[in-house]
């Protein structure tokens, strides 16, 4: 996960705003507070010299009222109002002007240096509408110097009626003056508070963001899959229990993960080791898990299938659709079998649902019944062969017992045929059953072989010798056999069996003048033991089905030479069951050669020259 940068984190976003809500504060706070201030200096500015001007007012009332004889020598009324304009220059006051009622005349003024303009007529509306109005008439204006001016004027009033008035020009820029520094003042405290703030904002942040941080590191290595850590508890408020649930939740995940874990490693097993073939899909019917003996039965690769649809891998697009499987309760037969091999598959499907019912995959058992199969077919034609080769000799038995008990017993040219064919069949449908017998209990469970050491090369030759006495035909043997003793651990009987089966059939096929070859050879931790003769052969294609029961290359003659067509398969089992193989080599036309091999052991006394 991308590291979050300084400017993106909580931490600055937290400081930010506390500082923003302390200067929004401040500033609301500010903006009222000077304004108030503001208005309080300009109320109470005015409120101080209207108090002044009334009392002035009232000073000159009596002045302006008072009977003054011409040939008085008293001081006059100029004199009089300059007295009492003289105390009004100050700071605040640029000037005070009195002007009588009914003329307008300029009586006095207070700023010294414009003392001509007394017993000047004025001219100003704001003194014409004062005198005209009985009332104060203030005026706000800037003076060219950018000054702003306050200008009052005020009646004097004498039982009801205006004998004058007063008009004064004050300096209200100092109100603003001391306003701009109360502002910087004001401005210099709130940089500071905010410098203090945020401080404090960067410390209380720390005390909320150092545990969430920690909690997002807890939850990185959780999504890495270490759930070893834990979150710091710094306290025990709100972000304290917050952490302390975080630690208990990835207690709680690790236990589960465990869990998950652990049957996930089961699951894997399970699926791993089964002998049957597993596939799973979504609700779509795309396959999401297979199994690698699935993988082998299809003979398809985990990687390439997943995603692919189960009908179109299992090659069933054309007779099913997902749907249709989804309610398919009976077991489908997939035949992949070719002309190289042969393979039929059991699928049986079972729907994958939650509770309500909504269905969320498919699952598809595949059993391998291919052997099942070939033993279905082998036992079938197992009984069409035995009831085949039983009924042949019966049938001919029967015919030719009929003819005996119909009257040919009596002739004695036809009789002794008659019953010399009945004794050969019945010779023939003993050996059948013995031979039966013998794969029976090849075929059982408590088959055993009852092994002993012997010399296997004097044990070979004394077989060769019995053949050689009892031949019938002009056929010579040739022997290649080592000089020395080869002892290898074996059930005599059981291989007697074999070696009188293969030898029997080289004998019955080679020709006359024929030569049958004897030879034992070493390769590995094996001998190899052959028989060859020169017989007619065996044609390719059927070379590797002459050890399966009841198959015969020429039919018509092996029942005639009295074959049964048991003998290799019977030989087939002896040689395996002694830890062995057995197969053949043929060239047509030039003969066969019958070979198998037995488990050895060398020793020192076997050396071969």
């Amino acid at each position: 996960m991308e590291k979050v940068g300084f400017f993106r984190s909580i931490h600055l976003k937290f400081v930010i705003i506390y500082v923003l809500l302390i200067l929004v504060a401040m500033q609301i706070i500010g903006v009222y507070f000077v304004r108030q201030l503001e208005s309080t200096l300009k109320d109470n500015f005015k409120d101080t010299i209207q108090e002044r001007v009334n009392l002035l007012a009232y000073y000159l009332e009596e002045q302006m009222t008072k009977e003054r004889l011409p040939d008085e020598d008293g001081p006059t009324l100029e004199e009089d109002v300059h007295r009492l304009l003289r105390d009004y220059y100050s700071t605040d006051i640029t000037e005070v002007r009195v002007i009588e009622g009914d003329t307008l005349k300029i009586l006095g003024t207070s700023d010294p240096d414009n003392q001509g303009v007394v017993g000047q007529r004025s001219t100003d509306n704001l003194i014409k509408m004062a005198i005209a109005t009985s009332q104060q008439v203030p005026e706000d204006y800037v003076d060219p110097f950018g000054n702003r001016v306050w200008v009052l004027v005020t009646p004097i009033k004498n039982n009801g009626d205006v004998i004058g008035a007063i008009y004064l020009v004050a300096k209200i820029e100092n109100i603003y003056d001391q306003m701009r520094q109360i502002n910087n003042i004001f401005s210099t405290g709130t940089a500071i508070a905010l410098a203090i703030t945020a401080v404090l904002g960067i410390l209380l942040a720390q005390t909320i963001t150092r545990p969430i941080s920690d909690m997002r590191k807890q939850a990185l290595a959780m999504a890495k899959g270490n759930f070893s850590r834990k979150v710091k508890v710094y306290g025990y408020d709100e972000i304290g229990q917050l952490a302390i649930t975080f630690n208990s939740l990835t207690k709680k995940l690790q236990e589960a993960q465990a869990t998950t874990e652990g049957e996930r490693r089961k699951l894997s097993s399970v699926l791993s080791y089964m002998t049957d073939g597993v596939i799973a899909t979504d609700r779509k019917g795309r396959v999401i898990l297979i199994n690698e003996p699935a993988a082998k039965m299809l003979n398809v690769s985990r990687e390439t299938v997943l995603s692919s649809s189960i009908d179109s891998l299992l090659g069933l697009e054309e007779e099913y659709t997902f749907e249709e499987l989804l309610n398919e309760r009976d077991s489908v037969i997939l035949d992949y079998s070719s002309k190289a091999n042969t393979l039929i598959l059991r699928a049986n499907f079972s729907v994958i649902q939650k509770e309500t019912g909504f269905v969320n995959g498919l699952i598809t058992v595949l059993h391998d019944i291919t052997e099942q199969e070939k033993i279905d077919m082998e036992r079938r034609e197992f009984v069409a062969n035995v009831s085949h080769e039983l009924r042949t000799p019966l049938t001919t038995m029967r015919s030719y017992l009929e003819a005996l008990a119909e009257g040919a017993w009596k002739d004695e040219e036809i009789a002794p045929n008659f019953l010399d064919v009945t004794q050969n069949e019945t010779e023939r449908m003993i050996r059948l059953v013995n031979d039966l017998l013998q794969l029976s209990k090849m075929d059982s469970k408590d088959y055993r072989l009852t092994k002993e050491w012997i010399d296997f090369i004097f044990f070979y030759n004394r077989i060769i010798d019995r053949f050689e006495m009892t031949k019938q035909q002009n056929v010579t043997f040739e022997r290649r056999l080592p000089d020395h003793s080869a002892f290898v651990e074996i059930d005599e009987d059981k291989l007697t069996q074999v070696l009188y089966n293969i030898i029997s059939n080289a004998l019955k096929y080679s020709p006359e003048g024929g030569k049958v070859t004897f030879s034992i050879g070493e390769k590995d931790e094996f001998i190899i033991v052959s028989v060859s003769d020169e017989g007619v052969g065996i044609p390719k294609e059927n070379i590797d089905k002459i050890f399966e029961r009841f198959y015969r290359v020429d039919k018509a003659r092996t029942r005639k030479l009295g074959g049964t067509g048991l003998g290799l398969a019977i030989a087939k089992e002896m040689v395996e069951a002694h830890g062995g193989e057995i197969w053949a080599t043929s060239t047509e036309g030039k003969g066969t050669t019958i070979s198998f091999s037995l488990p050895y052991v060398r020793t020192e006394e076997d050396d071969w020259e």
